[in-house]
């Protein structure tokens, strides 16, 4: 690659001229410039951004870790974060923990050394013991479809509370009495608070479920497949005539694990899953599902996030955003 010096030495001119015309600190004289620029394309010369953002201390870099980049939810999530970085000239470092704590843990450290202006966090636990890291850091973070207790920083939520309840609801006004729950990781605020809303509905309907009826999955389909087959094993008198999956990669698990039983959804038993990826109008039958604003989180996050760089000293903010029922044929 071409050195600044040889870029000099082409366009007959310092180092320092070359770096005045690139980095636009002084002004040079027009024929100087047009010079500079011609030997910039002759010699192909491109800056090292890493090195002028270490001695601008800003890298234009930002980091995102999420838990399953596999997940279409978070694939959409990154998508509006990337295109919110992109928009403010910003390039994205994206990293997969596998939902593992301690990958998470390294992947914080990975990001910290590349000096990235910022980082966006979706958390694989609860309570992650590294945020004091981060928040030693000094380097600016937002939390994205995590509520973590007691933290201090700029978050973005969808309203699982009232997603799990409207699903619910919905099973309910169509005359299920005997609904079952398959869960996400239960220390996950997502997951948690959509079985709140889930067991609030019921509870208004007079109902409470038994604890055969809630299954805990990982959000992964293999996982909605097995709670599936499990409720299906349950005697004729227990046996849920409706399932609420809190994501739809697990209520497409139960779908195919409805099918291989024989019966159909939602003649036999109705279905309702949780996010609205674009795979869910494609199954058969289309899902009933809650949407998540999915792209505006990972947005909204990335706008939030570049706010912090620019102005560290602004109060944290917590958007919880909205979320919809949206009717097809599976329940």
């Amino acid at each position: 690659m071409a050195t600044l010096r040889e870029v000099a030495r082409r366009a007959g001119v310092s180092i320092a001229t070359v770096s005045y015309v690139l980095n636009g600190t002084r002004r040079v004289r027009p024929e100087v410039e047009a010079r500079v620029w011609e030997a910039v394309a002759a010699l192909g010369y491109r800056p090292n951004r890493v090195a002028r953002g270490l001695r601008r201390r800003r890298t234009h870099v930002l980091g995102l870790i999420v838990p399953d980049s596999a997940n279409p939810f978070f694939a959409e999530v990154a998508r509006g974060l990337e295109d919110a970085s992109f928009a403010a000239e910003y390039r994205l470092i994206l990293c997969n923990s596998d939902g593992d704590p301690l990958k998470e843990q390294r992947y914080l450290e990975v990001l910290l050394e590349q000096r990235v202006d910022g980082i966006a966090l979706v958390s694989a636990s609860a309570a992650p013991l590294h945020l004091s890291t981060l928040q030693a850091s000094g380097v600016p973070f937002v939390v994205v479809d995590r509520d973590l207790p007691g933290l201090e920083a700029d978050c973005v939520l969808a309203d699982n509370l009232q997603g799990g309840y409207l699903a619910t609801r919905h099973l309910l006004e169509r005359g299920h009495r005997r609904i079952a729950c398959i869960t996400g990781p239960s220390d996950l605020t997502p997951s948690a608070d959509r079985v709140r809303g889930y067991r609030q509905a019921m509870a208004e309907a007079g109902i409470e479920p038994p604890d055969l009826w809630i299954r805990r999955g990982d959000f992964r389909a293999e996982s909605g497949y097995q709670a599936a087959r499990f409720f299906l094993s349950l005697p004729p008198g227990l046996r849920p005539t409706a399932i609420f999956a809190c994501n739809d990669l697990m209520a497409i698990g139960a779908l195919r694990a409805i099918g291989e039983a024989g019966l159909a959804v939602p003649r036999d038993i109705a279905l309702v899953g949780f996010d609205d990826i674009t795979l869910a109008a494609y199954v058969i039958p289309p899902l009933t599902t809650v949407a998540q604003p999915t792209y505006e989180m990972g947005r909204l996050a990335g706008e939030l996030l570049i706010q912090r760089i620019q102005e560290r000293g602004r109060p944290p903010a917590r958007h919880l955003l909205p979320v919809r029922l949206v009717v097809r044929q599976s329940a």
